[in-house]
């Protein structure tokens, strides 16, 4: 699915779902430009916009199309031979968590970034372009008012969004560790194994964002204009945050292991202090109850009239003082 916009420099919306014979031409106007965005695109629509009408370089469609594990930008500057304008083509991924499954789910987005256009590409629909979609049509703010301008708009909008994933990750881990202490079971330790998974694949993908946008902060591409790196050095500080929490929220997940380690082991210690204790309590019954179930004929208190209430006296006096000695010592 193509849509295709055309705004003016006031960021006022010129033309909608511009038919793609025409973009050429509306490409040549210095007083517009161009935002298009690819969602779930066909084969024929990939070839149609990206290497007939905008003629990018078949190293970055092949990187826009097929999937990319890692973030990354990187600067085109057209050679004789090249028939495209200079533009920044720049991958970056945004995240969802979903407590049900536990897990973190990366949607791929693309950028070609020029001097009066901006392409977008992604296979799944994202809350972010959705949301500046509307904010542009209602020329909110006046954030389609230049290529570059739209673009910080998109990355702080799927930054902004990392936050409700981490609000879900956070009430996760304090589920986890109010379970570490009350129910140390072997799905406790499943669950806080896969979330701290999740939490090192999270820092897996802002790390290198983080270095992406590190590029845009330090102000490295001339396509961003000057008095706009100063917006891409907060989304930067903004993702640089939550890269920290997420090292946070690790060393949480460390704490909450060993916390149920520690706990899984002083159950296994409750248990055998309990089965010695009650070894060692019912020792003297045992011991009593082995000599006199012997039965030997030249025993001398099986003829003794009352050797059975003394022998019963005996082991209730023996288990007793065992008992009450334990107790002494709080050994329970």
């Amino acid at each position: 699915m193509i849509r295709s916009f055309a705004f003016t420099t006031q960021g006022k919306l010129h033309t909608k779902d511009v038919e793609p014979f025409l973009m050429p031409t509306l490409l040549a106007d210095t007083n517009l430009f161009l935002w298009v965005d690819l969602e779930k695109p066909t084969a024929f629509e990939n070839k149609e916009v990206l290497e007939q009408i905008f003629h990018f370089h078949p190293l970055s469609i092949e990187d826009c199309v097929q999937p990319s594990p890692s973030p990354k930008v990187e600067e085109y500057s057209p050679k004789e031979e090249d028939m495209f304008t200079p533009y920044l083509f720049m991958v970056i991924h945004a995240v969802d968590y979903s407590r049900k499954d536990g897990c973190f789910g990366t949607s791929e987005l693309n950028f070609f970034l020029g001097k009066n256009f901006l392409v977008t590409y992604h296979d799944e629909s994202l809350r972010s372009v959705t949301n500046i979609e509307e904010r542009a049509l209602n020329g909110s703010m006046n954030i389609a008012r230049a290529p570059d301008r739209l673009a910080h708009s998109l990355l702080d909008n799927l930054v902004d969004n990392y936050k409700p994933a981490l609000d879900e990750l956070s009430l996760e881990i304090a589920e986890l560790e109010q379970l570490a202490f009350k129910k140390p079971s072997k799905d406790t330790l499943n669950k806080i194994l896969q979330v701290k998974k999740e939490v090192l694949h999270l820092r897996q993908i802002i790390g290198p964002q983080r270095e992406v946008l590190g590029r845009f902060a330090a102000g490295e591409f001339k396509l961003v204009r000057p008095h706009l790196v100063p917006y891409f050095r907060d989304i930067y500080d903004s993702l640089f945050h939550i890269g920290e929490m997420a090292h946070g929220y690790a060393d949480s997940l460390t704490g909450i292991l060993q916390v149920y380690l520690n706990m899984s082991s002083n159950q296994t210690g409750e248990v055998v202090k309990l089965l010695t204790l009650i070894t060692v309590i019912t020792t003297p019954l045992m011991m009593i109850g082995t000599w006199y179930g012997m039965n030997f004929k030249d025993m001398p208190e099986l003829d003794y009239k009352h050797a059975y209430p003394i022998a019963g006296t005996c082991m209730i006096l023996s288990t007793l003082g065992t008992y009450l000695y334990f107790k002494m010592k709080k050994w329970f």
